[in-house]
C-alpha cells in the first residue's frame, strides 16, 4: 500500500510540475499584454472559481444558483474591467439576492444555504482587484510582483516543509503544513518581492520586504481558508480543471487573498494612480 501510495504521490507531483510549465507561461504572456485579454482571463477565472465555489456547497449538479452566479459574477467583473464599476456592484448584489432566493425556497440544507450567496464575492472581489492593480500606471510590474509573492510562497513553504519539517500549522484543516513552511515562505516570498522591486526601479526596499510577508501571510490564510471550507463539506478537489491540481481554486486561493490584501494595501498608501501604485514606492 504504501508503495502505491508513493508511486500516486509522485505521479501527482510530475502533473503539477507539467501543469505548472504550460500554464505559468500562458498567464504570463496574457499578463504582458494586458488590457482586454487580461481582463478576458479574469472575467473567465472570475466565472470558473464561482462554479467551483458551488460545486463545493451544493455539489455538482447545475441548479439555478450556480448559472445565475456564473453569469452574474462574469457581469460584475466584465463591468468592473471595463470602469463601470456601479454596475459590478450591482451586479455582486443581485447575485447575492438570487442565491439566497433561489436556494431558500429549499433547494439546499442549511448550511449550503448560508455559504452559497458568498460564492460571487469570493470570485468576483479579487479578480476585480487582480484588474484594478494591472491596470495601474505600472501595473504589469505590480502583477508580477503579486504572482512572485504567491508562487514564492507556495513553492518555498512545501520544500521548507518537507525538508526541516516540525510543528503542524493547522492540523485540522491542514495536517501537511507545517510552521517551518509558512515561515520558510514568507521570507521566500518576501525576498522575491524585493528581486522584483529592484528591477522596477523602486527606491526603498525595506518595505517592499514587510509588504511581501504580508501578502505571503494573506496568501498562506487564503490557503487554509479554502482547505476549511472543502474539509467542511466533505469535498477533496474544488474541481477537476488543472491537472495535479484539483480546481483552479485549489491553485489560486492564496492568490485570490493575496490579491485582496495588495489592494488594500495600495489604497492605505495612496492608491492605484502612482506609478508604484501603492505597493512598491514608499
Amino acid at each position: 500500500m504504501s508503495g502505491t501510495q508513493g508511486v500516486d504521490k509522485s505521479r501527482e507531483l510530475k502533473l503539477r510540475i507539467v501543469s505548472a510549465l504550460i500554464g505559468a507561461p500562458i498567464v504570463l504572456a496574457i499578463t504582458w499584454f494586458g488590457g482586454t485579454p487580461f481582463a478576458a482571463l479574469v472575467v473567465l477565472c472570475g466565472m470558473v472559481m464561482a462554479s467551483e465555489w458551488a460545486t463545493i456547497v451544493l455539489g455538482r449538479a447545475w441548479t439555478p444558483l450556480r448559472l445565475a452566479q456564473l453569469a452574474l459574477v462574469g457581469l460584475a467583473v466584465a463591468t468592473f474591467a471595463w470602469s463601470l464599476s456601479a454596475i459590478a456592484a450591482f451586479g455582486l448584489v443581485v447575485a447575492a439576492v438570487v442565491a439566497a432566493g433561489v436556494e431558500a425556497r429549499g433547494r439546499a440544507e442549511p448550511a449550503p444555504l448560508r455559504w452559497a450567496p458568498w460564492g460571487p464575492v469570493y470570485a468576483a472581489l479579487p479578480s476585480m482587484a487582480l484588474d484594478a492593480i494591472r491596470g495601474a500606471p505600472n501595473g504589469l510590474a505590480l502583477v508580477i510582483f503579486l504572482f512572485a509573492v504567491v508562487w514564492s510562497t507556495d513553492i518555498a513553504a512545501f520544500f521548507t516543509g518537507r525538508a526541516l519539517g516540525g510543528p503542524k500549522l493547522w492540523p485540522a484543516v491542514s495536517p501537511k503544513k507545517t510552521w517551518s513552511g509558512a515561515l520558510g515562505g514568507l521570507f521566500a516570498a518576501a525576498l522575491a518581492g524585493v528581486i522584483v522591486a529592484h528591477f522596477a526601479g523602486s527606491g526603498r526596499l525595506w518595505p517592499v520586504f514587510l509588504v511581501g510577508a504580508v501578502l505571503s501571510i494573506a496568501s498562506q490564510a487564503g490557503d487554509l481558508f479554502e482547505s476549511s471550507l472543502k474539509r467542511h463539506f466533505g469535498v477533496k478537489d474544488s474541481g477537476w480543471i488543472i491537472p495535479g491540481h484539483g480546481g483552479l481554486l485549489d491553485r489560486v486561493d492564496g492568490l485570490v487573498a493575496a490579491a485582496l490584501a495588495a489592494a488594500l494595501v495600495a489604497a492605505l498608501n495612496g492608491g492605484l494612480a502612482a506609478p508604484g501604485a501603492g505597493l512598491l514606492d514608499w
